[in-house]
């Protein structure tokens, strides 16, 4: 089962992430995921549990309890549909700039 966590705070790990799922069950994997340009945390991630009842006690218990001083929003992941990933087809860095103007 995969797991989507919001409401991370900024300095939570990956291994802090997997360490507060363990408590529930066998996780599979733990990421945090972050800016690429800065490294930093977005303040959510994703878990994975291979057993999808161990994962489904994990939303119901940690879904809005508090951790780090923040309330986590926890939910089973959507999977990711053909839309959903941002696309940078000039590769230019200009936006969509029309190259023949004048």
């Amino acid at each position: 089962m995969n797991i989507f966590v919001a409401g991370l705070s900024y300095q939570i790990t990956d291994a802090d992430l997997k360490e507060l799922f363990e408590e529930y069950g066998d996780v599979s994997s733990a990421k945090i995921i972050t800016d690429r340009e800065t490294r930093r945390s977005k303040g959510y991630g994703f878990v994975e549990m291979s057993n999808d009842a161990d994962g489904q006690r994990a939303i119901e218990e940690l879904n809005d309890a508090e951790y780090d001083g923040r309330t986590l929003s926890v939910s089973e992941a959507r999977p990711r549909t053909e839309g959903d990933r941002p696309r940078n087809n000039n590769r230019g860095g200009y936006g969509n700039r029309d190259r023949n103007r004048y």
